[in-house]
């Protein structure tokens, strides 16, 4: 794998309106700055989803289980070409049709490395077969399982350390899409913690102690 630290990702405000750029390792050093990220769910025809546990190596969140993939689109760059360029790279997986389940504004604090994820994440669905080829890259996937959506909120509840703190927003799009109106892009978030701006993003807190 090589680090993706010096590739650039797009500021954008509240709305998800571009305001520049910034290299990934500024984005994600403290306080954070708010940029356009993607988060990736491959769903079965049993309507199970992909769950990937991040490999040891991540600079966020290591060894927590997350969606299919996560990335972020470079400035300008169309969440469906950037989505299916990290599907390959980490999954191994040929280009999918997606679809846009809504946007998750949130922020949370990796309490073992620093970094913090401060992100306008578009939430994208992608309908798979059964017979998925893939191909994950051990350098970015450490295991791989299919779980049910609505379990797998449970199973969040019960045990937060184990999820990337996200992970449960993403999810409750897929539950409760809400796709935007008229553009690829929708606005807004739901109501939760504060973040160092002051303004109001999802709740991504672990429940057993915040972030």
């Amino acid at each position: 794998m090589k680090s993706r630290e010096s590739h650039l990702v797009e500021l954008v405000d509240d709305n998800g309106r571009a305001l520049g750029e910034a290299t990934v390792s500024a984005a994600h050093q403290a306080p954070g700055r708010l940029h356009r990220a993607f988060s990736v769910l491959l769903v079965d025809p049993d309507g199970r989803v992909l769950l990937q546990r991040r490999a040891e190596v991540k600079t966020r969140f290591p060894l927590r289980w997350a969606n299919s993939c996560c990335g972020h689109p470079l400035p300008a760059e169309p969440l469906a070409e950037a989505a299916n360029r990290r599907l390959a790279e980490e999954l191994g997986a040929g280009p999918v049709s997606l679809t846009e389940v809504g946007v998750y504004l949130y922020y949370a604090e990796d309490p073992a490395t620093g970094r913090v994820e401060f992100e306008y994440d578009h939430v994208l669905r992608a309908d798979v077969p059964a017979d998925l080829t893939l191909g994950p890259d051990p350098d970015e996937v450490a295991e791989l399982r299919w779980v049910d959506p609505t379990r797998l909120m449970t199973e969040i509840d019960a045990d937060p350390r184990t999820y990337a703190p996200w992970l449960g927003g993403v999810v409750s799009r897929l539950l409760r899409p809400t796709p935007p109106a008229g553009s690829d892009v929708a606005t807004g978030g739901t109501a939760g913690s504060t973040a160092p701006s002051g303004r109001r993003v999802g709740d991504a807190s672990e429940r057993s102690g915040g972030r």
